[in-house]
């Protein structure tokens, strides 16, 4: 190697050793993936926080305008309308159009009342959502069970279980989700959000059933599985 083109190869690697402009796009490449994870996993663990509180107060609203709903007779006593029960239901569903509730899930909305023994018994039963089965359907009882006797112990999971007084209800909400991800299963995997919500009937219902004047109004049965 001769003098001069040693000298030159000195100077080159004098400046490359000198050379950053390149450093952070180095730095970038390596941290990137490693941002982007975080990020990304930030991102979908916020959406389902809120997806969550968002179905919790679905299910919160929904009993508890059910609780309130229905017409004042002339005895001052409220009659539960089949379009009452609709409408409340119909809100449910506008709340939760935004996460496609009834489309990916299921609500269940019971009437837990006394029968003529003191017992526990689902008097009526109101859905909407196209999933179905178990997991979606409700889980603690159909319309109908306990209708005599005391062998139905309420709503609930065991040793919480919601009763109704004497002389009135509750109302008592099931709703089961798929949880729609931002980015897909492979973030948080498959996810089902699951909230119970009841309130006791505020007003003097009449518990004998539910009327249904002209125009009649189709009711929301759980035989039926629509969005």
């Amino acid at each position: 190697m001769t003098p001069a083109l040693h000298h030159r190869l000195r100077r080159a690697l004098r400046r490359f050793a000198r050379e950053t402009r390149g450093v952070a796009l180095v730095e970038f490449a390596f941290a990137a993936p490693i941002v982007l994870g975080i990020g990304t996993y930030a991102v979908e663990l916020a959406n389902y926080g809120i997806t969550q509180m968002r179905v919790s107060q679905i299910a919160l609203n929904l009993a508890d305008n059910a609780s309130r709903v229905g017409a004042t007779s002339s005895l001052s006593i409220q009659q539960l309308r089949e379009g009452d029960i609709n409408d409340v239901l119909q809100a449910a569903r506008y709340q939760g159009s935004r996460i496609g509730l009834t489309t990916t899930g299921r609500i269940t909305l019971s009437s837990l009342e006394q029968n003529s023994s003191g017992g526990q018994w689902i008097h009526w039963q109101r859905c909407i959502g196209l999933k179905r089965g178990v997991g979606y359907d409700s889980s603690y009882g159909t319309e109908g069970d306990g209708a005599s006797g005391t062998g139905f112990a309420g709503m609930g999971e065991t040793g919480a279980k919601v009763t109704a007084p004497p002389a009135s209800g509750v109302m008592f909400v099931e709703i089961n989700y798929d949880y729609q991800p931002v980015f897909g299963n492979w973030v948080l995997g498959t996810k089902k959000i699951r909230y119970i919500a009841s309130f006791i009937v505020r007003d003097n219902r009449d518990f004998g059933q539910i009327h249904n004047p002209a125009p009649a109004a189709a009711a929301s049965s759980c035989s039926l599985y629509t969005a």
